[in-house]
């Protein structure tokens, strides 16, 4: 196992890598602050792959199973995913948001902050002080970097979390989506909550190619499971049935509490739960 790295990146931001964990992040407030704040998730870092990866058979069992877990975050991963048990869920669905939630929780107990921000490779950990706002930006198309917006949190919003999930992400998907991004209280569970919102975006088409996730990767979670690795042309009515039934999803999330919202996409085409309308840019 390669050893973590840190680096200075230019606007104050801090990068952290280890292994598949590729971390930006920055911290607003007094210089002596975020000094602290910085050197607090400076120390958490490096222990955060090894505990994982020690509990790795665990963290790849479905949540119903009930996997048995010793780590505070992977405890936290497997606390995200256990109000959307009765699907099928692994703790691998909160990672990045539990790792973003957690070297956050480490900045703000160090010191007070304005503002301070996580981003684990899309899926991001937010503080925001009452009289503060933090601009972040939202991607249309995760592969292409496409941003189509930037949503203003305040500390009066309610926003802890916010990820993004779809075909062209990091992991596999089984739906179609192109992204769905989600919003709640904490990265974790908007991390888990926009897996299963876009698997559920999906409809059956000719244009769809579908392979078993372990033929792409051996230790995938998903094992047999159908994963999406290719989507051709759509009509439009196979795109608004598709998008329909992850608004579905998602609304059941919200009115059960999980999520704050969630902006659908796919094919150019958009869905909103949650949210009055698409942030503008």
């Amino acid at each position: 196992m390669d050893a973590p790295v840190a680096r200075r990146l230019s606007g104050g931001r801090l990068h952290l890598s280890h292994g598949p964990i590729d971390v930006i992040l920055r911290a607003w407030g007094e210089a002596e602050a975020v000094r602290a704040a910085e050197a607090a998730a400076l120390a958490l870092f490096p222990g955060i792959l090894p505990a994982l990866a020690a509990e790795l058979p665990e963290l790849r069992r479905p949540v119903a199973e009930g996997p048995r877990l010793q780590h505070p975050i992977a405890r936290r991963m497997l606390a995200a995913c256990l109000p959307f048990a009765p699907e099928f869920v692994t703790p691998m669905a909160a990672v990045a948001g539990a790792v973003a939630d957690a070297l956050l929780a480490a900045m703000r107990a160090a010191a007070p902050l304005e503002r301070a921000y996580v981003n684990d490779g899309g899926d991001i950990a937010v503080h925001v002080a009452p009289g503060h706002m933090l601009a972040v930006g939202l991607a249309a198309d995760p592969a292409r970097l496409a941003l189509d917006g930037a949503l203003q949190v305040t500390a009066a919003s309610g926003i802890g979390g916010i990820a993004t999930s779809g075909r062209h992400g990091r992991s596999f998907s089984l739906g179609i989506a192109d992204a769905v991004t989600v919003l709640a209280r904490d990265a974790a569970r908007a991390d888990a909550a926009a897996t299963l919102i876009a698997n559920a975006v999906d409809v059956p088409s000719a244009a769809i190619r579908r392979v078993p996730a372990c033929s792409l990767d051996p230790d995938s979670d998903l094992g047999e499971r159908l994963v999406t690795a290719d989507v051709g042309a759509l009509t439009a009515t196979e795109i608004a049935a598709a998008l329909d039934a992850g608004l579905a999803r998602a609304e059941s999330f919200l009115a059960s509490g999980h999520i704050i919202g969630a902006a659908l996409r796919l094919g150019g085409e958009a869905r909103l739960a949650g949210l009055p309308r698409l942030p503008g840019p």
